[in-house]
């Protein structure tokens, strides 16, 4: 029971129920944004003046002008890359794989041979660039 004393009304905001929903909501975005990332991953080398060693484990696939696709010196057509490079990565043991693909291409098709290169199960593919030549410096 009251007797002659009025209640007063809390002016002041309670913030700990609206940190402890945006720290859950950091939480929650720092865990999924990492799997919203889609697209082909690729450790595409920078170009310099120093060539790159590439292991002799390794596979290189290159395409050509023409699309011929060849892993190392073994020749296949595109559609069959998903198919054979799981064998040619054990009879190596490599685990990953070289892309060189001629400038002409389109982007398309380049894009295609990388899908093709996931497809076998490769987690690791480098793209093989040529170091840009020194401007010449003219007196």
């Amino acid at each position: 029971m009251m007797t002659g004393q009025k209640s007063r009304l809390m002016s002041e905001i309670n913030v700990t129920p609206f940190v402890d929903v945006m720290l859950v909501l950091l939480v929650i975005f720092m865990v999924t944004a990492p799997m919203m990332t889609s697209g082909v991953k690729v450790e595409v080398p920078q170009t310099s003046h120093e060539r790159m060693d590439i292991d002799s484990k390794s596979l290189v696939v290159s395409v050509d002008a023409s699309r011929r696709v060849s892993i190392n010196d073994f020749q296949l057509a595109p559609e069959d890359i998903a198919s054979q490079l799981p064998r040619l990565l054990e009879s190596k043991q490599a685990d990953e794989v070289y892309l060189k693909a001629d400038r002409s291409l389109p982007y398309g098709f380049v894009m295609s041979v990388m899908a093709s290169i996931r497809e076998a199960g490769v987690e690791k593919i480098g793209m093989v660039t040529e170091p840009e030549a020194a401007p010449v410096k003219k007196r």
